[in-house]
């Protein structure tokens, strides 16, 4: 039997809004489940999508039937998640349509840029991703539900291995785990002092109607993006997403109200509310960093070279280390260690063509003179936000190219026997639910493989 995956909102909701201005034609319902319908502009947009991500833009023959039952096992899911009541808050549903707004910006380099080529306003696009995002966090808790309690025991991972052809076992490149310890490079009070004062003078000139706030944001703020929305962010209380200083900070302000400088991880900020909806606020900024003199750089690398010292001689372990010491804002979470991309499966083992981002460039010159277990001398960089920063760079592990086995990657055969086996009880639990709702699937649609079982199914009741 196929696979059937629990389809994500997120691409179609990029393929409909760039080419909602290129429709000719009316669309068509392919399918209803319960009291929701799918269109075919839905499996369109999938199917452009996974083209669009797949190798030399080939899809299977089976593209369209798997999407469509992808489709269906979703509405399924979401329908039974509202039928147990389960729980999906509106925060979520709100941080979650913020998110992809920014990833869409990002995307399209600017609001005005977005708008020109989907032909949607900010607002229009948060109505559109609100119904698809709450049945995705609906269809996901409802998935939790039925798998959460799945487990695999060593027995049936060794099983699903041996039943693995010789022949077709996974090839791994040589990999690494890669940990970074950052310093931050602290401003005197002297450069602090002068960059509050300019701001300050900013409110000054501002509240006297004397200058514009965009206009001085757009002049003097060092935010990237001030040159392309003159520092005009909406915010979500519950978006994790914002510096936690920045975030309390605007949602303190009255409506016209201007902020005394906040300082955040990036530098200190003059906010201007505009706006307060509900646990939405729009709001405008102007971002100043305190400029690094070369003795704070100095500063920095001498606490790096103490740390480094302390960790070679035993003293504290390199992620104990990272605890205590760095001030990169996600070394709570995840200890210090980069992340592999998540589209290649997450986790810390990467290779070194994963290490692409321009302030991981020097890493891959230092990884021929370290060895597995070795700290780096102190190095300076450009973090992602633009920021100076030193940095010790720590090589974990470092495998060789290998074929597949149970000792160098037991976790991963475990995930994979794991996913397989909660994705035998998603199958089960449809062929149980399905018969309870109405579906009715356009004829183009009905020779697929589960359609066809689910149908037949259908049928007997």
């Amino acid at each position: 039997m196929k696979k059937i995956l629990v389809f994500s909102a997120g691409a179609l909701l990029l393929w409909q809004a760039s080419t909602a201005q290129q429709k000719l034609v009316a669309d068509k319902i392919v399918a209803i489940v319960g009291d929701k319908i799918v269109l075919k502009s839905d499996i369109d947009g999938e199917l452009s999508q996974a083209q669009h991500n797949a190798i030399n833009n080939s899809l299977p023959p089976d593209a369209a039937c798997n999407i469509m039952e992808q489709i269906i096992a979703q509405k399924v899911m979401v329908l039974q998640a509202e039928r147990d009541s389960l729980p999906v808050s509106d925060a979520d549903v709100e941080g979650q349509i913020e998110n992809r707004i920014r990833y869409f910006e990002e995307v399209y380099g600017s609001k005005e840029k977005m708008r020109e080529i989907t032909g949607y306003s900010i607002y229009q696009m948060r109505e559109r991703f609100r119904q698809p995002i709450r049945e995705n966090i609906l269809a996901t808790a409802m998935r939790n539900k039925v798998t959460d309690a799945i487990k695999v025991t060593p027995t049936e991972v060794k099983k699903y291995f041996d039943g693995i052809p010789t022949d077709s076992l996974h090839f791994y490149e040589s990999e690494m785990e890669i940990g970074q310890l950052i310093v931050l490079p602290k401003a005197t009070q002297e450069m602090e002092k002068y960059a509050t004062d300019r701001l300050m003078d900013f409110r000054k000139r501002v509240e006297n109607k004397e200058s514009d706030f965009g206009s001085l944001a757009l002049l003097y703020s060092e935010d990237p993006g001030a040159k392309d929305n003159k520092g005009i962010y909406v915010l979500n209380r519950n978006d994790k997403n914002w510096d936690p200083d920045f975030l309390a900070a605007s949602f303190r302000l009255k409506e016209g109200e201007i902020s005394t400088p906040v300082k955040s991880q990036f530098g200190y900020h003059l906010i201007q509310m505009v706006k307060r909806q509900g646990d939405n606020v729009t709001v405008q900024h102007i971002l100043l960093k305190p400029n690094i003199t070369k003795s704070d750089i100095t500063l920095a690398m001498k606490k790096l070279d103490t740390i480094r010292t302390n960790i070679v001689d035993g003293k504290y372990s390199f992620a104990e280390a990272v605890t205590k010491y760095s001030d990169a804002q996600m070394a709570k979470f995840d200890g210090g260690m980069i992340q592999a991309n998540p589209q290649s499966g997450g986790g810390t083992l990467i290779t070194i063509d994963q290490l692409d981002q321009p302030s991981e460039r020097d890493i891959v010159l230092m990884l021929d003179t370290l060895k597995a277990g070795q700290v780096s001398a102190p190095v300076q960089f450009v973090d992602e936000q633009g920021r100076t920063a030193c940095r010790l760079v720590y090589l974990k592990t470092r495998t060789q190219p290998h074929r597949e086995n149970m000792t160098d990657d037991y976790a991963r055969i475990q995930q994979r026997t794991l996913q397989i086996k909660q994705m035998e009880a998603i199958n089960k639990w449809l062929r149980e639910k399905i018969p309870s709702y109405y579906i009715h699937v356009d004829d183009e649609f009905k020779n697929c493989t589960n359609i066809q079982q689910w149908m037949s199914t259908l049928a007997k009741q």
